[in-house]
Formats: structure tokens, C-alpha cells, sequence
């Protein structure tokens, strides 16, 4: 006898539950990149940083630090970021870990724009020397074939 109570009141506590109003949905406000771009990168790690030039409004730009392996193509992603364009100058950090730098392998820094899931553009390839901070200034962006 107990039991069945037991279990009617739970039964009635999740009846009462889902029968409720749902919470009103909390306006998020967008996310400022400002404080993470003005903070201090950690001693342990390094950055490369630029600009994006023509990147257009509402597009996803995607910057991503790779290890070139001897066949031309990505062996290793070494750190990525991904922003959204707003028709301006568009800054980029990269931080990325230096151990991962070995000796005699071949690092890029390459791009792209993706709008609506369509690849429209791409960054000119950038090799990457050495790991250390480096501020490569404003890219162009190029219109993908």
C-alpha cells in the first residue's frame, strides 16, 4: 500500500511538473571578443595575429594554424579560430602551443570564408618560420575558384 502512494505522488509531482508555463527565455546578449583579444597571451604559449580585409557581412571566416605534411596537404591542426565577418577589417588572434613546432616541418597559416555553407573565399597562404609571436598585418582576402 505504501508503494502505490509512493508512486501516485511521484506520478502526480511530474504530472503537475510538465503541466507548468515554461520559463520565459532569458534574452543572451552576443559575446565581446574584447576582453579576450586585449588579455595577455600565457607565457607558455604563442600568437599570431592580423586582419582580415574584405570578409563579408554575416560570413564565417576560419583561420587555422597547420603542419604541412611532404605530400602538400594538412597532417596536424596546431590551433583554429573562427569569426564572424562584418564587412570591415576583421582582427584575428591565434594562440597556439610552441612545442608543437618541430624541427625541419613546414607550418601555414591558412584561411577561408564560408556564407550559407559555400566556400566564397580564401586566405593567401602564409609560412610560418618560426614559433614565435608574430603580427602579420592586414590579408586580403581572394575570391575562391
Amino acid at each position: 500500500m505504501y508503494l502505490r502512494h509512493l508512486t501516485l505522488i511521484g506520478l502526480l509531482g511530474l504530472l503537475s511538473a510538465c503541466a507548468s508555463d515554461p520559463a520565459a527565455p532569458v534574452a543572451s546578449q552576443p559575446e565581446t571578443k574584447t576582453a579576450a583579444a586585449t588579455a595577455a597571451t600565457p607565457a607558455h604559449l604563442r600568437e599570431i595575429s592580423g586582419n582580415l580585409i574584405g570578409v563579408p557581412d554575416g560570413a564565417m571566416a576560419e583561420v587555422a594554424l597547420l603542419v604541412i605534411g611532404s605530400n602538400g596537404l594538412p597532417a596536424q591542426l596546431l590551433g583554429n579560430i573562427q569569426l564572424r565577418g562584418n564587412g570591415s577589417t576583421l582582427p584575428f588572434r591565434l594562440v597556439f602551443n610552441p612545442a608543437a613546432f618541430d624541427h625541419g616541418i613546414r607550418v601555414e597559416l591558412r584561411g577561408r570564408a564560408n556564407l550559407e555553407g559555400r566556400l566564397i573565399q580564401h586566405m593567401p597562404t602564409q609560412l610560418i618560420r618560426s614559433a614565435q609571436n608574430q603580427t602579420l598585418g592586414d590579408i586580403r582576402m581572394q575570391v575562391a575558384p
